[in-house]
């Protein structure tokens, strides 16, 4: 509550004017952990990018959409996917979108009828994606293995190709 009109304010009470302090110095990368010439790129190092932990909301949206063969589980599936999907999310520098996840189910043929599919495509992925789940290694080498102009194209794009699914998806590396 402020004091009356009839109070004289001491001069405790007036505000008082702050020291000027001098503009900071330049910055330098000089501490042990500081990152010089930008993040590191290569095998299994990954793909940093914005809100990454979005995708985990996304996914929950093409549980009911997923069609898997015998013998492959949905757990491993899905963390392989979105290892996929953030890379391409990453690579145009934004958190992941419906579309990241749509193109990384659809090239593998998990969004299909696994009988529709080449059987070489069901028995590749099968080999391919077992144990990601559990494993960091085995997701970092599922999306290190597609080729970025695979990651460029639309979800119907990548679906149509499925066909020559080897080079869509990188297994000939």
């Amino acid at each position: 509550m402020s004091a009356p009109d009839y109070v004289p304010p001491t001069t405790a009470d007036k505000p008082r004017s702050s020291l000027a302090l001098p503009p900071p110095g330049r910055w330098t990368a000089s501490r042990p952990a500081d990152l010089v010439g930008g993040q590191p790129t290569g095998q299994r190092l990954g793909r940093p990018g914005p809100d990454q932990g979005y995708v985990l909301v996304l996914v929950s949206q093409f549980e009911d959409r997923l069609r898997l063969a015998p013998g492959e589980h949905r757990s491993d599936v899905v963390d392989g996917v979105m290892a996929v999907a953030l890379r391409r999310a990453s690579m145009f520098g934004r958190a992941p979108v419906n579309h990241d996840l749509e193109l990384a189910f659809g090239m593998f043929g998990f969004l299909d009828d696994p009988d529709s599919l080449p059987p070489d495509l069901v028995d590749w992925r099968a080999k391919a994606f077992r144990g990601a789940s559990h494993d960091y290694w085995e997701r970092r080498a599922i999306a290190d293995r597609v080729p970025a102009g695979t990651l460029r194209v639309t979800p119907a794009e990548a679906r149509a190709r499925l066909g020559d699914w080897r080079s869509l998806v990188g297994a000939g590396q």
